[in-house]
Formats: C-alpha cells, sequence, structure tokens
C-alpha cells in the first residue's frame, strides 16, 4: 500500500485514538485507573470488549516490567498486540478450483457492488480472467452500475431482468464460467438485512444451485462490511455468518470514520480472512489487506 495516502484515509480514526492515549498518559507507570481509562478508549473506538481486554492485559505486563514510560511505547505495545490480532487475518484463502467462486454478501448501503467491480479489477490486473453476475435483481441501479463498470474494463457480465430469480442469474453464469473456461466469478448479490428471512433464504438458495452444478462451489463467500457502523458490523457479520458460513471479508469506508479499530473487533472475534479494505470512492482504493500497514496507519504519530 502507498502508506502516505492510506495513512492521510485513515487519519479521522488515528487521530481519535492517539489524543485519547496523549490525554491519558501522564505517568512514568500506569496504574489501575489508567488501565480502565485505556480500556474505556479502546473500546469507544471500537476496538471491542475481548480484544480490548486482551491488549490492556499485554499493556499492564509491559508496565510492570517497566517497558512503559512514554506514549511511544505505549502505542508500541499496543502496536504489537493488535498486530498478533490481525497478522493472521492476512492469510487469504487459496484460489483452489477453476472457475473460482466468490459470492457476495452484505446489507444495503455497504458499497458491495462497487466492491465487486473493483475486486474484477485487482484480479484482472493479475492476469485472471473474470466473469461478473449481477444477482441483484431486486435493484436495477445495481446491474446498470455492474454493467458500466463491466464496460470500463471489458468485463463480461451474465444478468436477467429486474425481478428474475437470482438463483438462476447465478446457475446461469457458473455454467457459462465453466463454458469460457473464466478464473474468477465474482456474484454479486442483492442488498439485505438480516431480519429479512425471505431474502436470506434466497442467499442459502443461491449456495444450493450453485452446488448443484459443481460441489465445490462458491469456494468463497465475502460479506462487504461498512466500517463507519462500527459494532452494528459485527452484529451484521455474526447473523450471516450463521445463515450461509460467511469466509472472507471486504470491509469499506474506512477513509470516513472514526471507527476504524472495528477491524481489529472483527478479527479478535471471527478470525476470517480480510480480503480487501477500502479507503476511498476511486478504483484503486480498494486494497489488499496488510495488517502492518493497518496498524501503522492506525496507531503511529504523524
Amino acid at each position: 500500500m502507498k502508506s502516505n495516502k492510506f495513512r492521510s484515509r485513515l487519519a479521522r480514526s488515528r487521530q481519535s485514538l492517539s489524543r485519547g492515549l496523549g490525554q491519558l498518559f501522564t505517568a512514568k507507570k500506569l496504574d489501575d485507573s489508567h488501565l480502565d481509562d485505556l480500556e474505556d478508549l479502546l473500546i469507544s473506538g471500537d476496538v471491542g470488549v475481548s480484544a480490548s481486554q486482551r491488549i490492556v492485559t499485554q499493556v499492564k505486563r509491559a508496565s510492570k516490567a517497566h517497558r512503559v514510560s512514554t506514549v511511544e511505547s505505549l502505542n508500541s505495545v499496543i502496536q504489537t498486540e493488535m498486530l498478533a490480532i490481525l497478522k493472521p487475518c492476512e492469510n487469504l484463502p487459496e484460489m483452489t478450483g477453476h472457475p473460482y467462486v466468490m459470492l457476495v454478501v452484505g446489507v444495503n448501503g455497504v458499497g458491495k457492488t462497487t466492491s465487486v467491480a473493483k475486486i474484477a479489477k485487482h484480479f484482472q490486473q493479475q492476469g485472471k480472467s473474470v466473469l461478473l453476475a449481477a444477482a441483484d435483481t431486486f435493484r436495477a441501479a445495481a446491474v446498470e452500475q455492474l454493467h458500466t463498470w463491466a464496460e470500463r474494463m471489458d468485463i463480461p457480465v451474465i444478468a436477467q431482468h429486474q425481478g428474475a430469480d437470482a438463483a438462476a442469474v447465478a446457475h446461469d453464469a457458473l455454467t457459462s464460467a465453466m463454458s469460457r473456461n473464466i478464473d474468477l466469478l465474482l456474484i454479486d448479490t442483492a442488498g439485505r438485512q438480516h431480519t429479512h428471512s425471505d431474502l436470506m433464504e434466497q442467499l442459502k438458495k443461491i449456495k444450493r444451485v450453485l452446488a448443484k452444478v459443481d460441489p465445490n462451489t462458491p469456494q468463497e463467500i465475502m460479506q462487504v462490511l461498512d466500517a463507519t457502523t462500527g459494532q452494528n458490523a459485527v452484529s451484521q457479520l455474526r447473523h450471516f455468518d450463521s445463515a450461509v458460513s460467511v469466509n472472507s471479508l471486504c470491509l469499506t469506508k474506512l477513509d470516513g470514520t472514526a471507527k476504524g479499530g472495528v477491524v481489529v473487533a472483527i478479527a479478535d472475534e471471527f478470525k476470517l480472512p480480510i480480503r480487501f479494505i477500502g479507503i476511498g470512492e476511486g478504483a484503486d482504493d480498494l486494497r489488499p489487506f496488510s495488517a502492518e500497514s493497518f496498524v501503522d496507519a492506525l496507531l503511529l504519530q504523524d
């Protein structure tokens, strides 16, 4: 990642944390009240209760060993523990199977269709042949949006009329991908709240239909999460994972939030691969996730 641009896009999250750490650090040795304040600061930054407690435990140990005497040394301990939480999430799924099928899911408004297009571009630039499936048949604009992106990238799209059966679109797309010897099939689905039981059942149907064509598909079910929603993103993931067994993530809109710590909370609880993070609206602003780049941008002082 281009570190300067990445750091600038995560400035709101970094400033929120660094300001709090600066106010917190008033003594050579952190006492219990300081540690409580640190835990509160991390939780308020959407790092999550479990991850915050884990980080504070390490800070307490370092403080007892007299390794925390400045804001910088405190930052270093936090950085090390965040990396321990996030590093395993760089272990991305191997793209086995031909075609490799990614079923992309999420609630309304998270930037799913745009993310699908940007992911397609990423793999196209790696020399992969890509096919898109417009299985968001509820929203006419979604199909048009996907077509617009696809035309720019010269990537084919399988689509049907508005209101068509999304599972039928996915079926046609998979059989087409197989006949064309496509490397990667990306399936865009309709945004849905977990409370919409009929739409959640639709996702399960898409999975069943794909598996009937090829029992090994979809190899990857990627959920797109909006980082600006903080702990709501954690709740959304719990529900989708329960319904369709999510096995990878894409986090968007990190440039517009002070809630960047939610990435740590999600990694700590779910331990799922984070394939991409979005730091802007540009075509190149969806980046492969790097734990070190993320933690540096979140914690290192300007």
